[in-house]
């Protein structure tokens, strides 16, 4: 995995000193050994720590994090998460690129948690989208997993979803589910969005897969698992709320898919501070 991160860690390091840290250059003209501690400024689910690390270590290979939690755990405000030692020009370029990321994959994390909480004992699995900041896709969808949510696609190559314009481009819900099955290895579930109860029944007609009910009032839904009658996988997508959960986990369905987890989540508030010279 960490060749596929260090590329993506690497820039957003440029992104922020693309001409070098003129501020702590100026300060620091040779190495200096001194330490920080991270610290949490509210409750929630840490996610990120190995990010947190890789920065500074792109920075400096002697660099040294000790952490006294792990991704996954709940932190409580107050809470000491990490302490940092090394160059201290590393710790003071490298600190808003390591904050950037665990921030947001922490908060992302966090908001899962809350939504699986709702969740616990029905059996529905929470699911991701593909609704991710561009380039940030692997850190987002592993804060999911961190928060106890599961992935759907990584990417377009991961598998068939037969959205509305793929539909409109085919022809149609039969046309499309016939040309991917034509052309599409088999090894690959179909999976076909739909919008109202024709197309559930057509898209049953032609043995989809896996049925996403999209946008769907709370009637429409229950009545559109009523047709489905398990012949097909149900994923349930969009205005998944906290409020609507608990109508959610008794109609019957096995997935619930939502971009908010990653497009929508407030960051964790955390800070490195107390920085002292050796």
């Amino acid at each position: 995995m960490q060749i596929n991160l260090d590329p993506l860690i690497l820039s957003a390091l440029r992104e922020d000193m693309p001409y070098g840290d003129i501020t702590t250059n100026s300060i620091f003209k040779t190495a200096r050994q001194g330490k920080a501690q991270l610290w949490a400024k509210q409750d929630g689910i840490i996610a990120g720590l190995f990010v947190f690390k890789r920065v500074f270590e792109l920075l400096d290979e002697n660099i040294h994090v000790e952490f006294y939690c792990s991704d996954g755990d709940a932190v409580k405000k107050g809470q000491r998460i990490a302490e940092i030692q090394g160059d201290v020009r590393a710790i003071l370029s490298g600190e808003r690129t390591a904050l950037n990321y665990l921030q947001r994959m922490s908060g992302i994390a966090t908001h899962t948690r809350k939504i699986v909480d709702l969740l616990e004992g029905s059996g529905i699995q929470l699911l991701d989208t593909r609704k991710t900041t561009p380039n940030n896709r692997l850190f987002e969808k592993y804060a999911v997993k961190a928060g106890g949510g599961n992935n759907h696609r990584s990417s377009l190559s991961d598998g068939i979803m037969l959205k509305d314009n793929h539909i409109a481009a085919a022809g149609g819900i039969e046309q499309a589910i016939a040309l991917t099955r034509t052309n599409a290895s088999f090894v690959h579930k179909i999976e076909v969005e739909v919008e109202n109860l024709d197309m559930v029944r057509e898209a049953l007609e032609a043995k989809a897969d896996i049925l996403m009910l999209d946008n769907m009032d709370m009637e429409t839904m229950k009545e559109a698992v009523r047709i489905i009658a398990g012949r097909a996988l149900i994923e349930c997508s969009g205005n998944i709320t906290a409020e609507n959960i608990a109508f959610l986990r008794e109609l019957g369905i096995d997935y619930i898919s939502s971009g908010a987890l990653t497009h929508s989540s407030p960051i964790l508030d955390l800070s490195l501070k107390d920085l002292t010279l050796e």
